[in-house]
């Protein structure tokens, strides 16, 4: 089985884990600063700030802009994983609930809806399967109104919108590194602001002194992984889009199936590579009768799923009966990669 998840690893990641083992730091030592310093850097941001896992990252971002309440309104695009959700309403907030455009990405003309109709507290733009959304309206919209712009980033590492990264485009973000992500630490998460206010707030909620707080922290393992997955995500991101551009190009005439585009403005790092096909459950079988890893990516809208107010969401609820996945991860061979397309090809048009 070609899996279509398969994180990439090198000499790095095994001699700092036994180096780690040896001196008998496993947890609050040089890794853990040193990966929070560079991911700030990398992602252009002043202050970052490690986290167990990307929902917990969610979590406490929201309960840092003072999301506590059901007053509290934050606004959430219909197609994302549920954690988007489930953490505004862990948070105390209320979400609402609105479409995405072909990018899968929040449907900006539904944004300003919902902020006038709504007037959120904050938004979460969610940057879905590597690529950025909207953000110069997305940020034109909010600043206008008041309204915090919490970046979900949990599948755009190195994505940029404008030549700016994922991570430094709103007021504070949230990042994964879940064993799938183009970082993959196996958990952990990050939250990252430029706003001292914040971060000093984040910092009540995570760090234990004369304050309450929670023990949300990542190991030396973690963050000594997640360093050398970052040192080499330029690299592990390139070779994601080579792929995709392999795929779409044969790919583009097949019957039925609708491929991903990378929109104007925008770098798509394919945290997966969605394809739309109206057979998807019968192709995804195929697949996987020929050893290739499918997978549906998502079969539920967040709205549905929670049963939360929202605006019309008539693409999403086309997506999620649409939406699959093929491997796209960089530790494919290009033997890999050649019998994916082979397969999907045949399989597509025979469905």
């Amino acid at each position: 089985m070609i899996p279509i998840i398969k994180p990439y690893f090198g000499k790095e990641e095994e001699e700092t884990v036994l180096e780690i083992i040896k001196s008998g730091q496993i947890t609050r030592g040089r890794w853990t600063v040193e990966f929070k310093e560079v991911f700030k850097n990398y992602i252009g941001v002043s202050y970052c700030h490690t986290i167990c896992s990307g929902t917990a990252a969610l979590y406490i971002a929201l309960k840092a802009i003072g999301i506590a309440k059901k007053e509290d309104v934050v606004i959430v695009p219909a197609l994302s994983f549920m954690a988007t959700i489930d953490a505004v309403y862990m948070a105390g907030g209320t979400p609402i609930v609105v479409d995405v455009d072909e990018s899968y990405t929040m449907d900006v003309n539904q944004l300003a809806e919902a902020v006038e109709k709504y007037k959120p507290k904050a938004v979460i733009p969610v940057h879905l399967f590597g690529q950025t959304a909207q953000m110069d309206k997305i940020k034109d919209i909010c600043k206008s109104n008041g309204v915090i712009i919490l970046e979900d980033a949990a599948q755009a590492h190195g994505a940029e919108f404008k030549g700016k990264r994922a991570g430094s485009l709103g007021d504070l973000s949230a990042f994964s590194f879940y064993a799938s992500k183009n970082v993959a630490m196996g958990e952990g998460g990050a939250i990252l602001t430029n706003n001292p206010e914040i971060d000093d707030k984040i910092s009540n909620w995570v760090e234990f002194g004369a304050h309450p707080a929670l023990n949300l922290r990542i190991t030396e393992f973690q963050a000594g992984i997640g360093y050398w997955q970052l040192k080499r995500l330029e690299e592990t991101n390139e070779k994601r889009r080579k792929i995709a551009g392999i795929y779409s190009s044969e790919f583009d005439d097949l019957p039925g199936l609708v491929l991903p585009k990378e929109f104007p403005g925008r770098k798509h790092v394919f945290h997966i590579y969605p394809l739309r096909h109206s057979k998807r459950n019968q192709i995804i079988e195929k697949l996987l009768e020929n050893k290739i890893g499918a997978r549906v990516y998502y079969d539920y809208t967040l709205h549905q799923l929670r049963d939360a107010e929202h605006l019309p969401c008539e693409f999403s609820e086309l997506a999620k009966d649409q939406l699959f996945a093929i491997p796209i991860h960089a530790s494919l061979t290009e033997e890999e990669v050649e019998y994916i397309v082979d397969k999907v090809k045949n399989v597509v048009k025979t469905v």
